[in-house]
C-alpha cells in the first residue's frame, strides 16, 4: 500500500475492507467470556449505512460530531462513519465531569452527539442544559430517551466517497489539561496517515500476519485513536476490553500479538511480578532471578558463556514461555507511550522476554514522533525518529518537530497555536538530545519543571516515578518551586499500613539514585487518592499539579515553616 497516495483515512478503510472482506475484524468480549466477531464486510456495510444516515440528517464537511463511549466496535464504526461524511470527530473521555463537557460543547459547538449509555447521556445533557446548548440530534449505542437507536439504523445507501484531502481536519482531540483548561488539538487526515505508515512498518518487523490487538486504553486519547487506524492498515484482528478490572482476563482471551499501554500499566506489572517472585518457593525464586540476570546480560549485548547459553535456553522455555503464556501466548511486543517509561522497568520486562518498545509523542504530533525499533532497543531512549517526521534540537535543548503529522492548530485558539508552532516547527516543551545512532533521548521537561530558589531546573515526574516503583507507594507528588529543598506527598498502597520508619527508608533509598538538588527532604501521607473524579488526575491518568498544589496548599507550606 502506498500511503502517500491516500487522500484520507476513510479511503484507507475502504481499501482494506475490500481486501479482507469476510475475515473477522472487530471482536467484543462478553461478560461470560464469549466473543462476538464482526467481519470487515459487515463493518463496511454498517459504516456506509451510518454515514449515509448522517448525510441525510444534514451533516456536511467540517461539522463537528461529539463521540463519547468506552472502547467497543461501535466506536470505530461511528468514527469511520463521521469521517465518511467529511465531518470532524470530537472524541471525549467517558471520565469527563459535567464541567469538562460544558467546556468542550462551548468550545467546538458539535452538531450532534454519538453516546454509548444512559449515564453519559445524562451527564452530557446536563452540561448542555447548563450552557443552553442544543444538539441537532443524538445517536445512542443503547436505547436512550429522545435518541436515535444506533443498532436500528439501516439506511439504504450507495458506497460513500469521502471528499476530504490530507490537509483537512479529521478530529479534534482535547488535551488532558494538566495545567488548566484543555485545548482542542486539530489533527489532519494526512497527519494520522503519516503516523500509520511508520507504525505499520514498525509492527511488520514482528513478522506476524494479521496481528491481534487488544484495545483497552481510551479511544479519545490520541495514542489509541491513531492505533485504531494502524490496526486498519495492518488488517489486524481487534479485541475490545472496556473494563479495566477484566484486562488481564481479557488478554488471555484475545491472545494479542501487540499490546499498547501507558507507563503506569508497566510499573504496576513490574511491582506485581517482582512481588510474586519474592514470595515464591526458593527454586522458583532462583529460576526467576537467574532468568533476569541472563536476560539482562543478553539484552545489553554482553556475550554469554557456553554454560550461560545452555542455562538461558533452558530458562527460555521454563520461565519466559510461561510468562508469555500469561498474556495469551502470542505476545510479541509491548509498546509504551503517553509518558516516560522507567529504565529499570524496561530492562526488567525485556530481560524476561517481554519485548518492550518505548516511544515518544504528543497529541499535537498525531501522536508518535519516535519509537524504538524491534531489533535494536535502547531502553533509555525513545527510539528513532519516524521517517515522516523531522526533529531538531533547539539551542536551549528543546525538541522541535516538523512534518505532516504536526497538528493544524488548536481549535479556536490562535494565540496558543502561535506560541508552540513557529516557522513550521512545533515546540514540544521537552528537552532532549539525539545520540550518534540517531536515537532520541528525553532528558527533561521544559514546561513541567520545578525551579528551586537557587535557579536549578528539576523534573518532578522523574522523582515521582522512582517513588512509585515501591510496592508501598501508589502515587506521589513532588513540590519545591522557588524553595531551598524538595518535598513530597504520598498516596499509599491500600494493602500497606502506614509505617513512617519504612517510608523514611524508602525515601532514603530513592535519594541515593538522585542528584543532590533532586533529593526529598520532607514528606507526608495524604489519605485521599488522586483520581479523575476528584479532579486530581487527568483522564489520561496524569496528575494535575496545579490542583494538588491548591488542595494541599497548607500542608506544603508547613513543610517550610520549621
Amino acid at each position: 500500500m502506498n500511503f502517500k497516495n491516500l487522500k484520507n483515512l476513510y479511503e484507507l478503510f475502504q481499501i482494506q475492507s475490500i481486501k479482507f472482506g469476510k475475515n473477522n475484524f472487530l471482536h467484543s468480549i462478553n461478560d461470560d467470556k464469549s466473543v462476538k466477531s464482526i467481519s470487515w464486510q459487515d463493518v463496511s456495510e454498517k459504516v456506509n449505512s451510518i454515514s449515509s444516515f448522517l448525510k441525510n440528517k444534514g451533516v456536511t464537511k467540517g461539522d463537528r460530531i461529539m463521540l463519547v463511549s468506552e472502547g467497543r466496535p461501535e466506536w470505530m464504526i461511528s468514527d469511520l462513519a463521521i469521517l465518511g461524511t467529511g465531518a470532524i470527530t470530537v472524541p471525549n473521555y467517558t471520565t469527563y465531569t459535567q464541567k469538562d463537557f460544558e467546556f468542550v460543547l462551548n468550545d467546538c459547538q458539535p452538531k450532534a452527539l454519538v453516546v454509548s449509555n444512559s449515564k453519559l447521556h445524562k451527564t452530557i445533557l446536563g452540561a448542555a442544559k447548563k450552557i443552553n446548548f442544543t444538539f441537532e440530534f443524538i445517536i445512542g449505542f443503547e436505547k436512550l430517551d429522545n435518541a436515535i437507536d444506533f443498532q436500528k439504523i439501516n439506511y439504504e445507501n450507495d458506497t460513500i466517497a469521502c471528499n476530504c484531502n490530507r490537509k483537512d481536519p479529521a478530529c479534534i482531540i482535547y488535551t488532558s489539561g494538566t495545567q488548566g483548561n484543555p485545548k482542542g488539538v486539530v489533527l489532519s487526515h494526512g497527519g494520522i496517515l503519516a503516523n500509520c505508515e511508520d507504525s505499520k512498518n514498525l509492527v511488520e518487523k514482528l513478522k506476524v500476519r494479521s496481528p491481534r490487538f487488544l484495545t483497552w486504553l481510551p479511544l479519545s486519547h490520541s495514542y489509541e485513536h491513531t492505533v485504531q487506524f494502524v490496526q486498519i492498515s495492518l488488517g489486524a484482528k481487534v479485541y475490545y476490553s472496556p473494563v479495566i478490572e477484566k484486562l488481564l482476563e481479557n488478554i488471555k482471551i484475545a491472545k494479542p500479538h501487540v499490546l499498547t499501554a501507558v507507563p503506569r500499566f508497566y510499573n504496576n506489572l513490574y511491582n506485581k511480578m517482582l512481588s510474586s517472585a519474592k514470595k515464591a518457593s526458593n527454586i522458583k525464586k532462583k529460576l526467576f532471578f537467574k532468568t533476569l540476570e541472563l536476560g539482562k546480560k543478553e539484552f545489553f549485548g554482553n556475550k554469554l558463556s557456553i554454560i550461560e547459553k545452555i542455562t538461558n535456553n533452558f530458562l527460555e522455555s521454563l520461565v519466559r514461555r510461561k510468562i508469555i503464556n500469561n498474556f495469551g501466548g502470542n505476545l510479541k511486543a509491548f509498546v509504551s507511550g503517553g509518558g516516560p517509561l522507567d529504565k529499570n522497568v524496561g530492562i526488567f520486562l525485556n530481560s524476561l522476554g517481554l519485548k518492550t518498545l518505548q516511544g515518544y509523542g504528543l497529541t499535537e504530533t498525531s501522536p508518535v514522533v519516535s519509537c524504538n525499533p524491534v531489533n535494536k532497543i535502547k531502553i533509555d531512549t525513545v527510539g528513532i525518529v519516524f521517517s515522516n517526521n523531522e526533529v531538531k534540537i533547539a539551542d536551549d535543548g528543546e525538541i522541535l518537530v516538523k512534518g505532516e503529522n504536526v497538528m493544524l492548530g488548536y481549535w479556536n485558539n490562535n494565540n496558543a497555536t502561535n506560541e508552540v508552532i513557529k516557522n513550521g516547527w512545533l515546540h514540544t516543551g521537552d528537552i532532549g538530545q539525539i545520540d550518534n545512532d540517531g536515537y532520541l533521548k528525553i532528558t527533561d521537561r521544559k514546561k513541567d519543571i520545578i525551579v528551586s530558589v537557587g535557579g536549578d531546573n528539576i523534573s518532578p515526574s522523574k522523582i515521582e516515578n522512582l517513588l512509585c516503583l515501591n510496592n508501598e507507594i501508589d502515587q506521589a507528588y513532588v513540590d519545591g518551586d522557588n524553595e531551598k529543598f524538595l518535598v513530597c506527598l504520598l498516596v499509599l498502597n491500600k494493602n500497606f499500613v502506614r509505617d513512617d520508619k519504612k517510608l523514611k527508608e524508602i525515601i532514603e533509598e530513592t535519594n541515593k539514585e538522585l542528584m543532590q538538588i533532586e533529593k526529598i527532604k520532607k514528606f507526608d501521607v495524604v489519605d485521599e487518592e488522586f483520581t479523575i473524579d476528584n479532579e486530581l488526575l487527568t483522564p489520561t491518568m496524569k496528575i494535575r499539579r496545579h490542583k494538588i498544589k491548591l488542595k494541599y496548599k497548607n500542608v506544603l507550606e508547613n513543610f517550610y515553616k520549621n
